[in-house]
């Protein structure tokens, strides 16, 4: 451990977008990563790219345990925390909820506590070797519900969770927000919209869509498909989280969006003309007639689309990849790993 290297606490650094995070910052030499990730069904190691860093740490635990979360702070004396530990699968949030409330509020509560500790002396007093430290918690467009035809989410939207996994992630965000407003703790929240990109874990949408396709098996779509999701290549979103821990305004809230607003039904076709062209069907045939409607999931909100206008204007923050551009990459890194 290099004296001179601060610490990072990133929780939940084995999952999808915590594992990208990690990956793209990990050569900055002057912090030393500490990933806690509790390996549960959607943190996977073989995600993270860190094989010889001696500036990378992995331990594996659970938020939620408060002796683990006391003894890594006094030992590592963490000057920021990177919160995306977090149950996030939505079907498994109406199924098993508890593990929801448990992770999302009560992990998210332990990591502020230690940090108030580790950091402050009292409310809006922080310790000498401390001025510089931040907590960045990492949330969802989900908390503020769903939209019609029309508008958009803002960091003024009023929160109206639907799901109880949004319900919890909302609960998390109010206890950041608490933490600022009474302590004066130096924390900052990004709400995102749908992630997509490599490492995403096999039960989401994009990844089904691929993997199911070319097993030649139906491609399950909700509904009639008309569900609209605002989507963003994870290397932007974590550009744009590493953006607000360096310039962000402590107490607020970012939206990070890639106005790429599609249905489902289009994202189905789109990866299906992808594959026709880089791995065309044996019988001639185009994947898209594959698409098959499901039984739509309980709650299922109609519309979610971000405005992200703040961070772009307030710190410069822009999304690198369009959809069209992101899906084909996203595309090629699944067809490696499902045709190994």
């Amino acid at each position: 451990m290099g004296n001179n290297s601060k610490f990072i606490l990133v929780t939940g650094g084995a999952g999808f977008i915590g594992s990208n995070y990690i990956n793209l910052f990990v050569a900055d030499k002057n912090v030393h990563i500490v990933n806690l990730d509790k390996l549960t069904y959607a943190g996977n190691l073989e995600n993270l790219k860190v094989e010889d860093r001696d500036n990378y740490t992995f331990v594996q635990g659970d938020i939620c345990d408060k002796e683990l979360l006391k003894e890594l702070f006094e030992k590592y004396q963490f000057e920021t925390v990177v919160n995306f530990a977090a149950e996030s699968h939505v079907d498994n949030s109406i199924l098993n909820p508890a593990a929801f409330v448990e992770t999302n509020i009560s992990g998210t509560f332990n990591l502020l506590q230690n940090a108030y500790q580790l950091w402050m002396d009292q409310p809006f007093s922080l310790k000498e070797g401390f001025k510089n430290a931040k907590f960045l918690h990492v949330s969802t467009d989900e908390v503020y519900g769903t939209l019609g035809e029309e508008g958009l989410f803002t960091e003024e939207t009023p929160y109206a969770p639907n799901s109880p996994y949004s319900a919890s992630k909302a609960s998390s965000d109010f206890l950041v927000r608490s933490y600022f407003h009474t302590y004066g703790m130096p924390v900052v929240t990004t709400n995102c919209s749908n992630n997509y990109g490599p490492n995403q874990h096999d039960e989401k949408l994009i990844p089904t869509i691929i993997r199911t396709a070319i097993k030649e098996e139906p491609i399950p779509i909700y509904g009639n498909g008309k569900n609209v999701r605002d989507w963003l290549y994870v290397t932007d979103h974590c550009k744009g989280i590493q953006l607000v821990l360096k310039k962000g305004k402590l107490g607020e809230t970012y939206n990070i969006g890639g106005r790429n607003e599609r249905e489902n039904i289009y994202i189905a076709r789109k990866i299906s003309e992808v594959l026709d062209k880089l791995v065309p069907r044996q019988n001639g045939k185009s994947y898209t007639q594959l698409i098959t409607f499901v039984k739509d999931r309980p709650g299922h909100d109609q519309r979610y689309a971000i405005d992200a206008s703040k961070i772009e204007n307030e710190l410069g923050w822009k999304a690198d990849e369009n959809f069209e551009s992101g899906i084909e990459k996203t595309v090629k890194w699944y067809l490696q790993k499902y045709q190994k």
